[in-house]
């Protein structure tokens, strides 16, 4: 099985391009703090490099800026090439699939304010927390176990 979730920040403004045949594509990086922080150290970050195709690289770039937290779902992949030197290299990088809105709209995390087209964000209320994820599926809390249906 090969399926990674992350969470971390953007290191810079997702750019899209497109491939010779037309597909969408965008490559990026994110910062992920570890979670273990040894005593009298600073908490250690990995630099994660990442590719998103097609819709999925358009809705990262539509929504996302530098500084802002993000998760991503998807899978790690590998690949060969030779370096300019000749020597032979391998690259690894996540493919995402899915990528979902962390944040509240304005939070802050040095991201500047959305696209003047985001009035299709989802929105937050804080009244009543409603997550959304890439593909339009919206999840509420259930606040008793009454509710349930098992």
């Amino acid at each position: 099985m090969n399926s990674i979730c992350l969470m971390g920040r953007l290191t810079a403004d997702p750019e899209l391009k497109s491939t010779q045949n037309g597909v969408a594509v965008t490559s990026f990086c994110i910062a992920v703090d570890r979670a273990y922080q040894p005593k009298g150290q600073e908490r250690q970050t990995d630099f994660i490099n990442c590719v998103a195709w097609r819709n999925t690289a358009e809705f990262i770039t539509r929504f996302f800026r530098k500084g802002q937290r993000i998760a991503l779902q998807g899978s790690l992949q590998s690949r060969n090439y030779n370096d300019r030197e000749g020597n032979k290299r391998t690259a690894y990088e996540v493919v995402i699939d899915n990528a979902f809105f962390v944040e509240p709209k304005n939070s802050g995390g040095g991201a500047p304010s959305a696209p003047a087209a985001d009035s299709q964000l989802p929105q937050y209320n804080e009244a009543q927390p409603a997550f959304s994820n890439a593909a339009g599926g919206d999840f509420e809390e259930i606040l008793g176990d009454e509710d349930l249906p098992f």
